[in-house]
């Protein structure tokens, strides 16, 4: 008999990648979907794949939630932090699928992403772990692009230099990101449609548009287009933020390295709308040939695709404009370092909606009720 699954948070942006891609995979055809809603409950629910899903149902109900096998949760983390406890505590031993950050670094949980930590996870599952959590979106981005690597054993450290796109931060920073490109492009028009304007007459009125007191940044608390913020999330120890030290930590447990593997860097918000990219400084633990690095990578997953260290290549493949909506994982402009030939340089990109998000969870729900 197909397992009932219980969908929440499915109207937001994770949730809604989620439901396209499960209708593409025709993964309803296998389970039994209920849909629930924090506020709408006892409404309509979804049509999804052409078939009607029922009445919404209360994602606050504890006792309608404990009825589910498998619970899959997009709501956010406030919400895991209320619900999930109360859920345990009946009694509950269903599988608890979740997007958001919340029980990541719990002993009892397992941070999927099958394509790289899929021993991880089957080990986790036959031990009794029900938490199934996906991972942050920049660090499962670096992981699908360079598992191999790790699998080698050929990384002593990594440095990542994140451009994280506004919709990281959530729909109304989306919507926040263009309100200042229309603010910029309408205070600028007059200028760019005149052609003896010059180039700094025209920065000149921009920079006074981002500097101006009717500039939209209630989101970002700061102008994002024509510009960028170097500080994603709160800030940590050691002057790192939260999404900093997120690299470290959740890197070692995805691959449950022991000993662990440094990992640092600086995580940048850039005026991109989707796509997470990254350059990437990896210490090799030995001089291994460019060669065979990127035949490795090229193994890492049927995703990846390694990019020739070409103007023409990057321009037309290494861009979120190019990977946007997909499930590829470019990864080029791998080349060594001039600080000595065991230290590689290299720059990714990934959909974080799709493989940062959306896609770990569906392919967890497919592993278990396979």
């Amino acid at each position: 008999m197909s397992k009932h699954v219980g969908i929440i948070g499915w109207r937001g942006m994770v949730g809604s990648v989620l439901i396209d891609r499960m209708v593409e995979e025709r993964d309803f055809d296998h389970i039994q979907a209920h849909f629930f809603s924090t506020s709408q409950a006892g409404q309509t629910g979804p049509t999804v794949g052409g078939k009607a899903t029922g009445t919404l149902q209360d994602a606050n109900s504890v006792s309608a939630l404990g009825k589910m096998d498998i619970l899959i949760s997009c709501q956010g983390g406030d919400y895991t932090k209320q619900i999930h406890p109360a859920l345990r505590a009946s009694g509950w031993r269903g599988y608890w699928i979740d997007a958001a950050s919340a029980l990541r670094m719990e002993p009892d949980a397992v941070i999927v992403l099958d394509p790289v930590n899929k021993d991880v996870m089957a080990k986790a599952i036959s031990s009794g772990v029900k938490d199934l959590i996906g991972g942050n979106c920049t660090v499962s981005l670096m992981l699908m692009a360079t598992a191999e690597l790790f699998r080698q054993g050929w990384v002593q450290w990594v440095n990542s230099s994140t451009y994280q796109a506004a919709s990281g931060a959530g729909a109304k920073n989306m919507r926040e990101l263009v309100a200042q490109m229309r603010a910029i492009g309408q205070e600028a028009s007059s200028l760019v449609d005149a052609s003896s304007t010059s180039a700094l007459a025209l920065d000149q009125r921009v920079v006074e548009t981002m500097r101006g007191g009717n500039f939209p940044t209630t989101e970002f608390g700061a102008p994002l287009a024509g510009s960028l913020i170097p500080f994603i999330d709160k800030q940590v120890q050691d002057g790192q933020t939260r999404e900093e030290w997120k690299g470290f930590a959740e890197t070692n447990k995805i691959l449950g390295c022991d000993p662990v593997i440094p990992v640092d860097g600086v995580c940048v918000r850039v005026g991109a709308m989707r796509c997470h990219s990254q350059a990437l400084t990896i210490k090799l633990t030995r001089d291994v040939p460019l060669d065979e690095v990127n035949d490795a990578l090229g193994r890492s997953n049927a995703w990846v695709r390694v990019v020739p260290n070409t103007k023409e290549d990057t321009l037309r493949s290494l861009s979120p404009a190019a990977v946007s909506g997909t499930l590829t994982v470019p990864i080029g402009r791998v080349r060594k370092m001039k600080m000595g030939s065991d230290f590689l340089s290299a720059f990714t990109v990934g959909d974080q909606l799709l493989w940062g998000a959306a896609e770990p969870l569906r392919r967890t729900l497919r592993m278990l009720i396979d």
